[in-house]
């Protein structure tokens, strides 16, 4: 029996499929990997992690901000991911990390103290890196994904998502047992997580190599593949449909921003809850919703709506309706218990948006060959808000330390436009997609 045939018969999405599956899985444990050594501690593990490499917290936040310039690297990297395959891309991005993480991790059991210089250096290399190699991910997610038509794609999306936070919370939630169990040895713990974790990108990549098949790279007649690649990053970069993906992705990752503001924080300025009450509801809205959307993300979008683009514009619906009544609602101690509950609506709608934040791309049908610059201009759109929003935000709530509730409702005014804007370019894309199917299909006949 034809290959063909066994996909029409099978109910499952292509990316489940024998001869498939074991790829998708190795681009999304690629995707986790690259970071489960470092900023992945970030959360739970902060303290831990800085003590154990014998850096400061202030040290940690110069280290990152030196990777948000990835930030400004998307756009070229998409040269990059034209010329080259996913699979190339993937293995260079994952034996980076692992050279770098053994650095990091290796130099405090050798009695190397870690200079704040050399470190600054590994992080704007990992920028570098990060600009290239994350959309390979998204990008081999969405070619792994690939079929006749898209069926299958929002699901893998939303899959990425979940898997990735899920491995994160299993992952950190062993060390912080062990350290649990032994908090005398909390250096000892992180040093050899650190290292071990950092190992488990030597199998990731020989996966690489077995699993992932090598892609269409640009390529045009009469001039070399260089320029090809350059040419369709042009292409790519004049598509109004990646603009409007782009910003409604924009506006999904802003309001998600403004959520981690909004969360545990709000509860504690606004409503004086308990560390322990707000700490409690920050990893339920924050961790756990953000695990379970992503299933329901790629199911909603594949399965009823047909579209991620249509996913993508409820998302962010469900997000100005949250944090609408959210604003609306006065500040009493009566009002707590619905501010926690639509607070946690917003949340959904975040992690909903979140989990096919690039799928509205994919869902595009642009020729393999330049898909991966459209992933990479659609990162350098949706991750865009990396370079005001977190400044602005937490501005506000400082100018307002007097009158917190004054300063919230300022946040939640400026989440609801943004969620309202990017609900509109989402629409604006589903009606776009929609006359260009049409067109296509009068074009056929």
């Amino acid at each position: 029996m034809s290959e063909t045939s066994v996909g029409t018969k099978s109910r499952l999405p292509k990316f489940m499929q024998k001869g498939r599956i074991g790829g998708y899985l190795t681009v999304v444990l690629t995707g986790q990997f690259v970071y489960v050594s470092f900023e992945a501690f970030k959360g739970s593990l902060l303290d831990p992690m800085t003590q154990a490499l014998g850096i400061s917290v202030a040290d940690f936040g110069k280290i990152m901000t030196v990777l948000g310039f990835a930030m400004f690297m998307y756009v070229p990297a998409g040269w990059v991911n034209n010329r080259f395959p996913i699979r190339k891309i993937l293995i260079a991005f994952a034996s980076w990390r692992l050279l770098t993480f053994l650095f990091l991790w290796l130099s405090p059991v050798l009695g190397y103290n870690l200079n704040l210089t050399a470190l600054l250096v590994i992080a704007a290399t990992w920028a570098v890196w990060d600009a290239i190699g994350w959309p390979a991910v998204v990008n081999g997610v969405s070619f792994m994904a690939s079929d006749s038509d898209s069926k299958g794609r929002g699901l893998a999306m939303g899959l990425l998502e979940s898997l990735r936070r899920g491995l994160e919370f299993c992952m950190n939630l062993i060390v912080i047992g062990c350290i649990a169990a032994f908090p005398a040895h909390a250096n000892g713990i992180m040093i050899g997580f650190g290292l071990g974790y950092s190992l488990l990108l030597i199998p990731n990549i020989f996966a690489i190599l077995r699993f992932v098949p090598a892609n269409a790279v640009a390529e045009s007649e009469g001039h070399s593949k260089n320029t090809a690649a350059l040419m369709g990053l042009g292409k790519v970069l004049i598509q109004p449909r990646v603009w409007f993906a782009g910003i409604a992705g924009m506006c999904v990752y802003w309001s998600y921003v403004n959520l981690i503001y909004s969360s545990a924080p709000y509860l504690t300025r606004v409503y004086q809850a308990s560390t322990a009450q707000a700490s409690t509801f920050g990893i339920f809205s924050t961790g756990f919703v953000g695990i379970i959307a992503g299933l329901v993300a790629g199911v909603l979008a594949d399965y009823i709506f047909k579209s991620s683009t249509t996913m993508m514009a409820v998302a962010l619906t469900v997000i100005a309706i949250g944090v609408g009544v959210v604003y609306l609602l006065p500040v009493s101690d009566s009002m707590m218990w619905p501010a926690m509950i639509f607070l946690i609506v917003m949340a959904f709608g975040v992690f909903l948006g979140k989990s096919v934040i690039l799928a509205p791309i994919a869902e595009l049908h642009l020729p393999e060959d330049i898909n991966g610059s459209a992933m990479s201009v659609g990162s350098f759109l949706v991750y865009a808000p990396v370079i005001w929003a977190n400044y602005s935000t937490s501005n506000i709530i400082d100018s307002h330390a007097a009158d917190p509730a004054a300063g919230y409702h300022i946040i939640f005014l400026i989440t609801l436009c943004v969620a309202a804007v990017g609900a509109a370019c989402a629409y604006a894309l589903v009606f776009s997609n929609r006359r260009s199917k049409a067109k296509e299909a009068v074009e056929a006949k």
